[in-house]
């Protein structure tokens, strides 16, 4: 099989890269140039011409559709752009495909969020791919207006579609700007002896946090096995407080801190618990998670920690 990463240059494109080359795949890489790394495609989901002679160039029989503006808070800033990227430029990677020969036409995985589910009842929780979304910020609200493109035009025009909802997912090389890597960037730095002051968000909210590896497995296996014109919830299935995160990396890191709050860091639409079930992903596939949450924050730390100490 040939597969087509978007976004392929971004933290999760890259372990999903690596994952599919392991597995035999055919793997090509595209992305918007300005975002760094080796790209084999380079395009830019605002403009179709660009999209449509990346997805002609790679000749995929899949499709993993990373490619997004993913950070929550950089959405609410400018929502326009939110909304064209995420949701045009979803419209625009179909349109794409809808033009090529029938026969080869490929199959599309969509990675999306369960931003999209936004605030429940903590009674009905875990969260599944049955829950009403009810999405409560602009990038949620982007994610299941192309989710609803994406499966709408498949059954329309005739090709494979999935929608994998992905809960929180963390690893190394993640960008800081996301809560659990910023935490370990900045008790590298307290470790190699700066102020021993970490001010926090709300530490009292509960996330599901998966291994970035973990999450690429979900999405190959998926494609190979998974029902096509489904949802699929990527979870674990277990909600870790965020102090609780925080309490573990400052394990790895052994330093003396201060935990501070700062009203700036905290969001007026976090929501208290957010968790999900993965029954119908595991029922599917087979999968389960592999990594424990211990593990991937100590490997979170020490990669924060080399990066740190690395040459420049």
């Amino acid at each position: 099989m040939r597969a087509f990463v978007t976004g392929g240059n971004g933290f999760v494109g890259r372990y999903l890269a690596g994952e599919l080359r392991t597995r035999g795949f055919e793997t090509v890489v595209g992305g918007h140039s300005s975002d760094g790394g080796d790209l084999d495609l380079a395009f830019d989901l605002r403009d179709g011409h660009s999209v449509a002679a990346a997805v002609a160039d790679a000749r995929a029989t899949v499709i993993f559709h990373l490619a997004a503006q993913a950070f929550v808070p950089r959405a609410t800033q400018d929502p326009l752009e939110t909304y064209d990227v995420n949701v045009m430029g979803t419209a625009r990677l179909i349109e794409a495909i809808r033009h090529l020969p029938e026969a080869s036409r490929p199959a599309l995985l969509f990675v999306s969020s369960a931003e999209v589910y936004g605030a429940q009842a903590e009674s009905d929780l875990p969260l599944r791919e049955t829950t009403l979304p009810a999405p409560a910020t602009p990038y949620a609200a982007s994610k299941l207006a192309a989710e609803a493109i994406v499966l709408g035009s498949a059954r329309t025009y005739g090709f494979a579609a999935i929608v994998a909802r992905a809960f929180n997912h963390i690893g190394a090389g993640q960008s800081e700007r996301f809560a659990v890597a910023g935490f370990a960037q900045r008790l590298a730095t307290i470790a190699a002896g700066g102020a021993p002051l970490l001010p926090v968000g709300n530490l009292e909210t509960m996330r599901d946090f998966l291994d970035v590896r973990d999450v690429v497995r979900a999405y190959v296996e998926l494609a190979l096995r998974g029902r096509w014109g489904e949802i699929y919830n990527v979870c674990s299935g277990v909600p870790t407080r965020m102090a609780d995160v925080l309490r573990q990396l400052v394990m790895a890191a052994h330093v003396a801190v201060e935990i501070r709050e700062d009203p700036a860091l905290m969001r007026p639409t976090d929501v208290r618990v957010v968790y999900g079930d993965n029954a119908r992903l595991r029922a599917a596939t087979g999968w389960q998670p592999s990594y424990p949450l211990a593990q991937s924050l100590r490997e979170v730390y020490e990669a924060a920690r080399a990066a740190r100490v690395a040459p420049a």
